[in-house]
């Protein structure tokens, strides 16, 4: 007969209970790093902000490097130091005009929003929405000057507040994008010194991929931007929509935001365009219509060829969740979020834990 096997002798009770408590430390510890992360969460996003400000500075050194054979530092400070000088000059050759039409911007907003309600007036619903509205204003303007005076004053601080706060953000992000630029290797050191030793190799290979995925998407978004702003520019020319040349650069520069940044920038060309007549900003409406759905079906999935490749589902999820947990402005970092995300995902559970492979 065949004998069986004996069974495997229980674990020592000294072994669960410390395997117990290894799971009991570990939980602990997670929700005291997801604690700090969600405190730290305004400190981490300029963090990763001026991380993908640095790759850029680096890619423009490395560049300098090859061409020129300067040193990478030195290439960081001369990338900074042209850009600065370039924007210098823009502001000093058109910052005159452009000012000019964002005051005749701000000027035609009124009367813009004036032609819209004469065009709405004409139907029903929308008449009587723009009467509560009114009507809601009035009460609102009946108020006693005393009274709005203390709440003026506090908006009048909190805006100062903003931009003097806005400011010293942007400072800072400047401050720290330079360090990380320039010391990028003692920063990748010390990060995969947090690694333990047989998973180093991987974590470098990681992080090096990262850089270049993220890299490759600022520059596609860079172009695609450019893109986008060049045509809405010649669209509108064409169109002879006044302040075409603002309107356009809008367009370039919202259009890092899929679907918000182009609605935003449409809404304000329509708006713009509206005291030309009705027919003038239906047609607008359908430029940028247009322009969106031949960068959405066209310019970019050619430049996600040689850039990154996004599911759109998981961007659109991505803003929103970004939107939502940290403000609209962290909007900006939800797409080179996901990047990272995904390819964590993809390197270390997918083919790490689970053994497949996604390439």
């Amino acid at each position: 007969m065949t004998q069986l096997s004996p069974a495997p002798a229980p674990a020592p009770p000294t072994a669960r209970r410390s395997l117990t408590t290894g799971t009991i430390v570990a939980t602990l510890a997670l929700a005291v790093l997801l604690a700090a992360a969600w405190i730290w969460s305004n400190l981490l996003l300029m963090s990763f902000a001026a991380i993908l400000i640095a790759i850029a500075l680096r890619a423009g050194a490395r560049g300098l490097n090859r061409l020129l054979g300067l040193n990478v530092k030195l290439g960081v400070l001369v990338v900074l130091l042209g850009v600065v000088a370039v924007l210098a000059l823009l502001v000093r050759l058109a910052g005159p005009s452009v000012g000019d039409q964002f005051g005749q911007l701000a000027d035609a907003l009124p009367g813009s929003w004036q032609a819209i309600q004469d065009w709405a007036s004409s139907w029903p619903v929308a008449d009587t929405v723009i009467q509560r509205g009114e009507a809601a204003a009035g009460e609102d303007n009946a108020m006693q000057l005393a009274q709005r005076l203390p709440d003026v004053f506090g908006m009048v601080l909190g805006g100062l507040n903003s931009v003097l706060g806005s400011l010293s953000s942007a400072f800072l992000l400047l401050i720290l994008s330079l360090y990380i630029a320039m010391e990028a290797d003692l920063y990748r050191g010390g990060a995969l010194r947090l690694v333990p030793l047989p998973r180093r190799p991987r974590a470098a290979q990681i992080m090096d991929e990262l850089g270049e995925q993220l890299g490759r998407w600022m520059a596609g978004q860079a172009l695609d931007m450019g893109i986008v702003a060049v045509l809405a520019g010649i669209g509108l020319y064409l169109l002879d929509v006044p302040l075409a040349f603002i309107l356009a650069v809008i367009a370039g520069l919202t259009n890092i935001v899929p679907i918000i940044g182009p609605f935003f920038s449409g809404a304000i060309a329509v708006v713009v365009a509206a005291p030309q007549g009705l027919d003038t900003a239906i047609y607008v409406a359908l430029l940028f219509t247009v322009i969106q759905v031949f960068e959405g079906e066209v310019l970019m999935p050619m430049i996600q060829k040689y850039a990154v490749q996004l599911p759109p589902a998981l961007t659109v999820l991505a803003i929103v969740a970004v939107g939502a947990l940290f403000g609209l402005v962290a909007v900006i970092l939800a797409t080179p979020l996901l990047i990272v995300v995904m390819h964590l995902v993809r390197r270390i559970y997918v083919e790490d834990v689970l053994g497949g492979r996604m390439d």
